[in-house]
Formats: structure tokens, C-alpha cells, sequence
């Protein structure tokens, strides 16, 4: 038998057989728990990253194992050409839960909720006579939409759509919460859909600004134009409530779900409302994966606990002490120049003097037990379990301010 392998010998088999397209921290995990996570070589970490997002319930929490465990006794996969129980009944549940959608059409990712919602603006446009270039998407200065040909054309980020050129075309850049702007791109009369996250997560965690986004509903109904919301990142508690535009009030027409209706397991969904649930019809879309009776047991439970009142309490509870805790450290160190967000999606913008080093204070964090994220490089991004208790927020936050004056110190030395 083989030799236990190390970290180092782990490390070894990424960087010879990963496409090189990741940077990971110089560290292999094995196990988590709650809001902690454990590396190969038994270090703690508290996790303030939940992989991007995705673990809103922690990790290895009982009732989603269970629901696991349940169904993979039972059956594992079906494709579409069958129905199984679980989908059907997280598709019914999401429609409940969203209070504005009819139908649901069941993915892998965030991304191919996002393709599926740029083919159903598309498709909606096509059966109203609207000839192609008149089915134009409008998406917002540094949203983050996916990564797939068409969803990393409607990221109006530069840096992700580099060298995949030609990209397709359809697709129309506005700076967000720009109403101004938005309203001269609707006016040629030929925009489909505005595509927008009501919390722009790898942009910088920019929330809309007051009123933005019922003035995006307003300008699309003037328009004829579809609303569709990207909450991925933001959606299923994250912000404080289940769906993030419940916050702004305004309804849309289509929403994507990911990343935490999941909970760590792979799953997306495409919410469609009233004027499009019935556009497409059999044979328009598909997906071999979609529904699949695993994802979508481990969805129904996840789904029905971060909606409870008790998880966002918890999130308006800890969001408030991180908010404190960031400012309190900001201040002392001189770090931050604001603290953005809402809810459990918080940014941490660096000042002037660390800008473009949010990379570095990553790793510094992770040097002292805790894992970060960062949204772009002047933004620390903080996006812990939703379940995250007082204890958790308290060490995190201590090892926070650790990494932070070590990083601090290690700055001015380089700089002096």
C-alpha cells in the first residue's frame, strides 16, 4: 500500500495536472465543521469565504447529510427523459418561495442559470417578432455573470472576456447604478432585457443604490423590456432576506439561483415569471444533469432553512458584529476607507496604501487561521456561513485583526 500522502505530495499532483487556470492557497483541506474548516496537517481555520458563498448552512451541517445520505440510498440520477419526486418538489417550493415565479428550469451552476436565462430573453424577443438585432441584454460595469462564452460576454469585466474574442453579439455595458446611463441604452429601442445583481459580488460587493432598481423596472416596462436578476451570490439569505430584491421592492420577470440553494452540493435554477414561464416549450432547452435527485433533496432542506426566521435573525445579528468588528480594526490599523454590503456579503475596501493587495492579506489571513476572499484587488470580500455563530464571528474577527497588523507591519517594512 501506499504511503500516506502529504500535503507537499498533494500540492505536487495540482500543479502538474490542474489546467493551470487557479491560484489556490498553498494548503490542501480535509475536513469542516460548522463555520471551521481542517487542513491536511490538523490546522484549524474559521471559514469567512464559505467556498464563494456556496456553504450558506457551514459545512457538514446534520440535516443536509441526512437528506444526502436519504437519496443516494434511493436513487442517484434519472435524467429528464424520467421524473423523479425531489425536483418536482423543489421546483414547487421555489415558485412558493419567490411569490412571482410560475415555472423553474433546473441546472448545475450559476452560469447555466445564467445561459438558460439569456436564451430564454432571447427566445421571448424571437416569439414577439423581434428580429435579432433588436434582442439586445443589458448588463452592468463589473457584474460577474459566469464564465461560459455567452454569460462571460454579458460580465462586463475586460479581464474575463480577454482572448475569447469573437465574442457573441447582443450585448450592451452601462456602469451600474447608473440610471442615466440605463435609460440611453433602452433608448435605441432595441434591448430585450436589463441582466443585473442586486449585489454586485466579484465587482467589489457593490450593493444597488437606493431606488435603482425599481428605476430599472420602471425604464423596462417602459421599454418592453425583461427584468432579470442575477442572485446567484446574493440570493438565499445572504443579504438578510431569501431573495435580494425583496430589499429594493421591485418584481422581476426572471431570477437565477446557485451557489448556496446548494449548499456545497452542484445545483442552479432559472426562476421565470408570468410573461415568459411559457415560452419555451419541449425541446427548446436542456440539461442531462439538471434535477438531479441528489441536488435537489440536499436543495428542499437547504432551501427550507435559510428561509426560516431564526437563520435570518442570525444573519442580521452577526452581519451587524462583523460590521463592527471591521470598523473597529479599520480604524486602529488604518486599512479600510468603507465597509459595503448587506447582510452576510460584506466588502472591506482597502485604502489608498493597500490597494491592489488584497491577494497578500489573503494569504496573511490564512497564515493565522482564516479563510478570505477577495473581490477584485483593493476589496477584501467576507461571505461566512449564514449560521455562523457568536463564538466563530469573535475568533475570526481576532484572527482578522492578527493577520491584518502582522500584514500591516510587514508593509511598512517593504515600504521603508
Amino acid at each position: 500500500m501506499d504511503a500516506t500522502p502529504t500535503t507537499t505530495d498533494l500540492l505536487a499532483l495540482g500543479q502538474r495536472y490542474w489546467l493551470p487556470v487557479y491560484r489556490p492557497r498553498e494548503l490542501v483541506l480535509e475536513r469542516g465543521e460548522g463555520a471551521r474548516v481542517w487542513d491536511r496537517d490538523g490546522r484549524d481555520y474559521v471559514d469567512f469565504g464559505a467556498g464563494i458563498a456556496v456553504n450558506a448552512l457551514g459545512h457538514c451541517d446534520p440535516d443536509l447529510v441526512a437528506a444526502l445520505t436519504e437519496q443516494a440510498h434511493k436513487l442517484w440520477h434519472a435524467s429528464n427523459v424520467f421524473y423523479t419526486e425531489p425536483p418536482l418538489r423543489l421546483a414547487e417550493e421555489l415558485v412558493t418561495a419567490s411569490g412571482f415565479a410560475e415555472r423553474v428550469f433546473l441546472c448545475n451552476s450559476g452560469a447555466e442559470a445564467n445561459e438558460a436565462a439569456i436564451k430564454l430573453v432571447r427566445k421571448w424577443a424571437a416569439t414577439h417578432g423581434r428580429a435579432p438585432q433588436h434582442r439586445v441584454i443589458v448588463t452592468c460595469h463589473g457584474s460577474f455573470h459566469g464564465r461560459t462564452l455567452a454569460t462571460v460576454t454579458a460580465t462586463a469585466q475586460p479581464k474575463y472576456q480577454a482572448g475569447y474574442e469573437p465574442l457573441p453579439a447582443g450585448f450592451r455595458h452601462v456602469p451600474f447604478n447608473d440610471a442615466e446611463a440605463l435609460a440611453a441604452a433602452l433608448a435605441p429601442g432595441d434591448v430585450a432585457a436589463v441582466l443585473l445583481e442586486p449585489v454586485q459580488g466579484e465587482g467589489g460587493v457593490l450593493p444597488a443604490a437606493p431606488g435603482f432598481l425599481a428605476r430599472v423596472r420602471e425604464l423596462c416596462d417602459a421599454h418592453g423590456a425583461l427584468l432579470v436578476l442575477d442572485e446567484i451570490q446574493c440570493g438565499m439569505g445572504r443579504t438578510g432576506t431569501l431573495f435580494a430584491h425583496v430589499q429594493d421592492g421591485v418584481v422581476p420577470d426572471i431570477v437565477t439561483l446557485a451557489k448556496a440553494l446548494g449548499c456545497g452540493f452542484p445545483i442552479g435554477a432559472m426562476l421565470a415569471g408570468p410573461k415568459v414561464a411559457e415560452v419555451m416549450q419541449f425541446g427548446a432547452h436542456g440539461t442531462t444533469f439538471g434535477g438531479n435527485p441528489l441536488a435537489a433533496a440536499v436543495a428542499r432542506v437547504a432551501l427550507r432553512k435559510l428561509g426560516s426566521p431564526e437563520l435570518l435573525a442570525n444573519v442580521a445579528r452577526q452581519a451587524q458584529a462583523l460590521r463592527e468588528g471591521l470598523a473597529a480594526i479599520g480604524a486602529e490599523l488604518g486599512l479600510f476607507t468603507q465597509v459595503r454590503g448587506r447582510g452576510l456579503m460584506l466588502g472591506a475596501v482597502l485604502a489608498e496604501a493597500y490597494q491592489g493587495q488584497a491577494g497578500a492579506i489573503l494569504d496573511a489571513a490564512a497564515a493565522h487561521g482564516l479563510l478570505l476572499l477577495q473581490a477584485g484587488p483593493d476589496v477584501l470580500r467576507l461571505v461566512p456561513p449564514l449560521n455562523i455563530t457568536d463564538a466563530d464571528v469573535a475568533e475570526g474577527l481576532k484572527r482578522l485583526r492578527a493577520a491584518l497588523a502582522a500584514f500591516v507591519r510587514e508593509h511598512a517594512r517593504g515600504g521603508s
